[in-house]
């Protein structure tokens, strides 16, 4: 005889993970917004600090390398790389608590070459070693394009900014990377190359640096000296020199680093995943959340853009005076659409059951156009809604 199966009580139920039903922009005093390229992130880091200060916090918001259109629309020039104020006339204001009372909207672009500058000229030891380091043909090609500086850069900027007591919120567009999620792994990389025996070795003396190499040093030497010798380059002096120049900077990198570290995992800072319906992006947010929770990071909010409208109701068009071809097309068109929904519907379930506890699933409508004016930013922004 089959036995018959017995319900469950609630307590002995298998939980499922609870998500609250909408992003809430008055808590965090840092906003992370994190994603592949091409999915609308820097509109949509834009988007919320607009709202942000629509309810009276505030905020600043760096972003990188922004379209024309948003460049326009947040008052950038090429050259904003210090906040700039964005003007909010014609916004309405709700200032409904959890803001200072004292909203205000400012941008700024990150520019990786003079963030790194301006730290060299703030914590180097004296004047000359300052003009060393910024003369230094090495730092000058290669601040502005070695792997990781614009990671890094960002999160030296993003210590300088969270340190303004006048400022709520700060609103964070990530660089772009091939691994959105190395970004928040800049800390890290830093402080393990910090720590490294290449850098030890580069910046030793030259006596002692021939007694600490070992042999595949002295063979890597031999071929810098020779490669030296053919190209009058003097590479090897001027990577030494480099190295050496940064004495006395190190230990203050490394305590900035271990600060963003912390910072990253403050319980009032909240990443948020932007990305957008199509199943490659789907896989690659997923990718994402799993990523942050292997490094300990938590996951506020997922942010699908670019969301389709709502439909209307078929039966609409079987009562419309429109002629019949007419209404033929717009049936298939209708259908179509209807398929591309259901598409739609089927990854915000996936992207809602790969979702960690107490984060929130948002969807943020495709405007039908690009976002050219802060009314725009605006709308977005209001018209995010849970998924």
């Amino acid at each position: 005889m089959k036995p018959k199966a017995v319900p469950l009580k609630p307590s002995a139920r298998l939980k499922q993970p609870t998500h609250p039903d909408s992003f809430d922009l008055r808590s965090p005093s840092l906003v992370i917004c994190l994603g592949a390229g091409g999915v609308g992130k820097t509109t949509i880091s834009a988007a919320l600090a607009v709202r942000a200060a629509i309810i009276g916090r505030a905020v600043d918001v760096m972003t990188v390398d922004p379209a024309p259109r948003l460049l326009d629309a947040l008052g950038l020039g090429a050259d904003s790389s210090e906040p700039v104020e964005v003007q909010l006339e014609g916004i309405r204001h709700a200032r409904r608590g959890g803001g200072s009372g004292r909203a205000r909207l400012r941008a700024l672009r990150l520019d990786p070459k003079r963030t790194f500058d301006s730290i060299v000229a703030r914590y180097a030891l004296s004047d000359a070693a300052r003009d060393a380091i910024l003369e230094n043909r090495i730092y000058r090609n290669l601040s502005g394009a070695l792997a990781g500086v614009a990671d890094y850069m960002a999160m030296e900027k993003l210590l300088e900014l969270a340190a303004n007591p006048l400022t709520d919120l700060l609103v964070l567009d990530t660089p772009p990377a091939a691994e959105a999620i190395d970004f928040l792994d800049a800390p890290r990389r830093l402080l393990e190359l910090l720590n490294s025996r290449a850098i030890s070795l580069l910046g030793a003396p030259g006596g002692l640096f021939r007694s600490r190499l070992r042999m595949v040093d002295i063979a890597a030497r031999a071929v810098l000296a020779a490669f030296d010798r053919v190209t009058g380059l003097n590479l090897l002096s001027d990577v030494q020199s480099f190295v050496r120049s940064f004495d006395g900077m190190y230990e203050g990198f490394s305590a900035r680093a271990a600060r963003a570290q912390d910072k990253l995992r403050a319980p009032d800072t909240a990443i948020v995943i932007v990305t957008t319906a199509e199943s490659s992006r789907i896989a690659q947010a997923r990718e994402f959340i799993g990523a942050l929770e292997r490094a300990g990071l938590r996951v506020a909010a997922m942010v699908v853009n670019r969301v389709i409208a709502e439909l209307p109701d078929a039966a609409e068009l079987s009562t419309a005076r429109i002629a019949p071809s007419l209404k033929r097309k717009l049936k298939r068109n209708l259908a179509d659409y209807a398929a591309l929904k259901t598409r739609e519907e089927v990854s915000l379930s996936v992207l809602r059951n790969s979702l960690p506890g107490g984060a929130v699933l948002m969807v943020a409508p495709d405007l039908g156009r690009e976002p050219r004016t802060i009314a725009d930013l605006a709308e977005i922004g209001s018209s995010l809604r849970a998924g």
